[in-house]
């Protein structure tokens, strides 16, 4: 919005149109120290441009986007400001400069306070107060300009004090900052340290929980895949038998061979899981007898030869003089059958062998060692998964995989069984080389000192599953002169009253009246109290209620059970009550 342009062309007009600029801006709300700079931007300018032909100035009020005053000093004819002047005029507000050979334009925008309509409102005195623009003398500029620069002295005075008094509060702030922050710092330091063994920890943890998730994505793969197969194999034959009721008897005897031969694998996956299971649980104790070394490596190899490839030679070769040896045959043909069998898996061409040698002396004052070394000539180990392939479930990932199956229990339960019976066993690999793995097992061992057998007279079971009963029966009639078999809980406690048997086995979970009833029930009768009672579940062992269970001598899971476990169950003391007072 046009508001005047101003002729300057004397000394006096540069005079008027610095109080002119300041009294308009003051009007349209401009801040005091704001109306003197752009006076005296204005001025000093203004004195730079007389020189020019033709010298105008003015004044232009923008509402959009926010309020400002705009002042165009416009000349014709000469060098135009100085470089010092346009400085000065820049550090006081935005200045713009533009030029056409001796022509130009100097542009000074200074904002208003906010408020468009009263801006507006304020127009028209402000075009009034320029139209009445008049010169003025140099002592009443001279006085103007004085009186300016004592406001602004004053101004600036003021305005030293408050930074002075803000300086000191700031200098006192600081200092209670610099407190609170050596304090906050060494607080930060300690929980830093915290934190940083937390994260540790943390880690540790989320790689352990991390390794049991693959560990168990990678049994479940394995495993469903090793035993659908044989599942597979028997659920086809079986429906094939059944549809084809007229197939000539040599078929039909090849299809039952094979669904034979397929259960027997499907068992074979089943036992080593379930050996897997107690060997970690500690449920696997080895039975100790002469070992006949010759025995056990000549039925491992009739049993593996046919598991090599074309071209593969299996050599299995027996120490000179094995001399008397001490051990479980049954825990040593599996560790041999493991890692045999996987040698054969993994070579192509060349060979085998199974060496075993006895180092030192062999009787039993002076036991010496049984070394067995499985050498292949397969494709190899790395290194790095050197250790990796004693994990259980885990299998070396690479093209030589390709249709072989496995569930990676092999390395990983043999070393736990050659352990169990007090050896070692290493592994030495290379790809491209093969693989050697080498066992060591004392010749004789120390072996356990026999527990005494337990003999009662009267044994009563106490289960509601009869496959279970006649499943424990034999393990009881080896401890037990005489068996009572009972299906409830109800029963059992009739039966105990009537026969006053030496023990009882009692199951835990039981319709009607279940085994920590009956369990109560015995304790609050002094006359069957010092019964002992064993407590055996198909569940958990962490699952059960171990506070009613107190007065039990022991809590054993069936799937573990034998009856050398059952007769040191029943012999162990019975539980000594709490006293009642001191």
């Amino acid at each position: 919005m046009p508001l005047a342009a101003v002729l300057v062309t004397t000394a006096q007009e540069v005079f008027a149109l610095r109080r002119s600029a300041k009294a308009v801006a003051e009007l349209l709300g401009a801040d005091g120290q704001d109306a003197i700079r752009l006076a005296t931007a204005l001025s000093e300018l203004s004195r730079d441009l007389l020189a020019a032909d033709l010298l105008t100035a003015g004044f232009d009020l923008h509402l959009r986007p926010q309020p400002a005053l705009g002042v165009t000093l416009t000349w014709q004819g000469g060098p135009g400001p100085s470089a010092e002047a346009m400085e000065a005029s820049s550090r006081l507000l935005p200045t713009t400069r533009t030029r056409t050979g001796d022509n130009g334009t100097v542009c000074l925008h200074q904002r208003l306070a906010p408020g468009a309509e009263t801006v507006r409102a304020r127009a028209g005195q402000a075009r009034r107060l320029l139209e009445t623009h008049t010169g003025s003398t140099a002592p009443e500029d001279d006085r103007a300009q004085t009186r300016d620069l004592i406001a602004a002295l004053e101004h600036t005075r003021a305005q030293r004090e408050e930074l002075q008094r803000l300086n000191s509060e700031l200098e006192e702030t600081n200092r209670g900052v610099l407190a609170l922050y050596s304090q906050l710092s060494e607080e930060l330091e300690e929980t830093n340290r915290g934190v940083v063994a937390l994260y540790a920890e943390l880690d540790e943890k989320s790689g352990q929980l991390r390794e049991a998730s693959e560990a168990k994505t990678r049994f479940w793969a394995n495993v469903s895949h090793e035993l659908r197969t044989p599942v597979n194999a028997v659920v086809g034959l079986a429906e094939l038998l059944l549809a084809d009721a007229d197939a000539p008897p040599p078929e039909r005897e090849r299809r039952l061979s094979l669904i034979a031969d397929s259960g027997r694998t499907l068992l074979s996956l089943v036992d080593e899981l379930l050996d897997v299971a107690k060997a970690e649980s500690g449920n696997l104790e080895p039975v100790w007898a002469p070992l006949d070394l010759r025995a056990v490596l000549n039925h491992l190899e009739g049993t593996l030869r046919g598991l090599a490839r074309p071209g593969v030679e299996l050599v299995i070769t027996p120490p000179a003089e094995p001399g008397p040896l001490l051990g479980d045959e049954t825990m040593l043909l599996r560790i041999l059958r493991n890692l045999v069998s996987n040698a054969l898996k993994f070579t192509e061409t060349g060979s085998v062998r199974l060496d075993a040698v006895v180092e030192g002396a062999a009787d039993a004052t002076t036991p010496g060692r049984l070394v067995l070394t499985v050498t292949d000539t397969g494709v190899g180990i790395p290194a790095d998964q050197h250790a990796r392939v004693f994990e259980e479930f885990y299998q070396v990932k690479g093209p030589h995989q390709r249709g072989r199956s496995g569930t990676g229990l092999g390395l990983p339960y043999a070393r736990r069984l050659t352990e169990l019976l007090g050896g070692t066993l290493g592994l030495d690999s290379e790809p491209g080389r093969g693989t050697t793995i080498t066992v060591r097992l004392p010749t004789h061992p120390a072996a356990p000192r026999p527990h005494t057998p337990l003999r009662l007279p009267v044994l009563v079971t106490v289960d509601d599953d009869p496959a279970f009963r006649a499943v424990v029966k034999p393990l009881l009639e080896d401890i037990a002169d005489a068996v009572v078999e009972v299906a409830d809980g109800r029963s059992a406690l009739a039966a105990i009253r009537r026969d006053r048997p030496d023990g009882i086995v009692l199951d835990l979970h039981m319709d009607d009246v279940d085994g920590y009833d009956v369990l109560a029930q015995l304790h609050a009768d002094p006359r069957l109290r010092h019964i002992p009672v064993v407590v055996v579940t198909s569940a958990t062992l962490h699952a059960a209620d171990h506070a009613r269970l107190a007065h039990a001598r022991a809590v054993l899971h069936k799937p573990t059970l034998t009856s050398s476990r059952l007769a040191a169950a029943l012999a162990t003391p019975r539980p000594t009550p709490p006293k009642d007072g001191p």
